[in-house]
């Protein structure tokens, strides 16, 4: 249920509602494309907050047994950052950057520890599955509030709302409370495992810079681990590109906006059933098996991508993107966690949040100098192909069942030590 609560944010305030209040009324008075570039500004300084101090606050939870404790800290944040965007007037660019910096560093250090648990109070012949059902949920849950808030903007007379300026700031208040009321579960009812060693924050924050140094040290314990996140880091890297590029890339070649904001939410609801089936088979097949066909099926969808012209070729994309969007997420989730060390789960979905952050630039940029040497948006899209093929490549080279082996010995040399 929490990926219900905080899809809401990936959907309204990242995707669709908020960049587009953000240049035609927060940054209203700024001039040229400062608009567009402020916004890129305000991604990346989240996105380094978060890579910061995703790997450290991972350390110390791991040591506190609080992994609770931050998540509802940074939901919180992120709620009450929704929330407060409905004092966000016309140039009132500051402030929105602010907030959304707040809000973001809430998603993404929020799941930073949501993720941790998963290693934690999963059986590992559940992973696949409870994993799949997050991510279904989470497509569920914000398209759901996606398709009410488009509604309540679209048609804002209908709800009582002088302008569509007003119903867009109230939006951002069901956001805040859209997380927060379907974070209660998960709050109310997972438990961490009880740590019997009771200390201070300071001195839990000090032996989480010593664990990360540590974790930086024993990554070499760890092979099979290694030989995945070098996979992960440039297959997730490409379906991250997919994402973030498409609506500009859609626009580059004449697809309109709300044909692009319907295709979202095809890609939402498309993404609940079939994340849930993935989930399934991966169970039943294998997760390497599925993960091998979700990304061969995205190479598809790139070369599909570069001969797009019309705006049903964008609805057809987004309908194969929902298809396998969340289960290859799901399933690359499940599989790391089973290979990294139980009583480390936080420490080290903290690191992997701190890799992939710092690895996410390589596909935007990819995209951008090939766009930019050639002129064509079209061979840029089609270089996104080179980061599954590695991604793959490197795969092929991991030996699940090893890894888990070597997780499960790291934590029987940590306790015996």
């Amino acid at each position: 249920m929490y990926d219900w609560a905080n899809s809401a944010f990936a959907t309204t305030m990242m995707a669709t509602v908020m960049p587009i209040f953000y240049s035609g009324v927060a940054a209203s008075n700024l001039s040229g494309t400062k608009a567009e570039a402020y916004w890129g500004y305000t991604q990346s300084i989240s996105m380094l907050f978060v890579a910061v101090l995703s790997p450290i606050l991972g350390a110390v939870a791991d040591y506190m047994g609080s992994k609770i404790k931050f998540l509802t800290m940074f939901m919180l944040m992120g709620a009450a950052s929704c929330a407060a965007m409905a004092f966000v007037g016309e140039g009132d660019w500051l402030l929105a950057s602010i907030l959304l910096i707040i809000g973001t560093m809430g998603f993404a250090g929020g799941n930073t520890f949501y993720d941790a648990l998963l290693a934690d109070g999963v059986p590992i012949e559940r992973r696949d599955v409870v994993s799949a059902q997050g991510y279904a949920y989470g497509y569920m849950g914000g398209g759901l509030l996606l398709l009410v808030n488009i509604l309540m903007i679209q048609n804002f007379e209908l709800f009582g709302f002088p302008t569509k300026t007003f119903a867009t700031q109230m939006v951002f208040i069901t956001v805040g409370i859209w997380w927060f009321l379907f974070s209660l579960p998960l709050l109310r009812s997972v438990k961490e495992p009880v740590k019997n060693v009771k200390v201070g924050f300071g001195t839990a924050l000090g032996k989480g810079f010593t664990r990360l140094r540590g974790t930086m040290r024993t990554l070499k314990r760890y092979p099979e681990l290694l030989k995945y996140m070098a996979s992960f880091l440039f297959f997730n890297d490409g379906i991250n590109t997919v994402v973030v590029m498409a609506t500009i890339y859609g626009q580059g070649i004449g697809i309109n906006t709300d044909d692009m904001i319907k295709a979202l939410l095809i890609t939402q609801f498309v993404g609940f059933p079939c994340t849930i089936v993935f989930g399934r088979l991966a169970a039943r097949f294998g997760s390497k098996k599925l993960l091998y066909v979700s990304l061969w099926f995205y190479v598809v969808i790139v070369i599909l991508g570069y001969f797009m012209t019309t705006s049903l070729h964008f609805y057809l994309l987004a309908i194969m993107v929902g298809v396998v969007q969340g289960g290859s997420q799901a399933i690359s989730r499940s599989i790391y966690s089973g290979m990294v060390p139980p009583s480390r789960s936080g420490e080290f979905f903290g690191f992997l949040s701190l890799s992939s952050k710092f690895s996410s630039v390589v596909g935007p940029l990819l995209f951008s100098v090939v766009a930019t040497v050639t002129g064509s948006t079209r061979i840029a899209i089609l270089s996104l192909i080179g980061l599954f093929v590695i991604g793959i490549v490197l795969l092929m080279f991991v030996n699940l069942t090893k890894g888990r082996e070597e997780a499960l010995a790291g934590d029987d040399g940590a306790a015996k030590a």
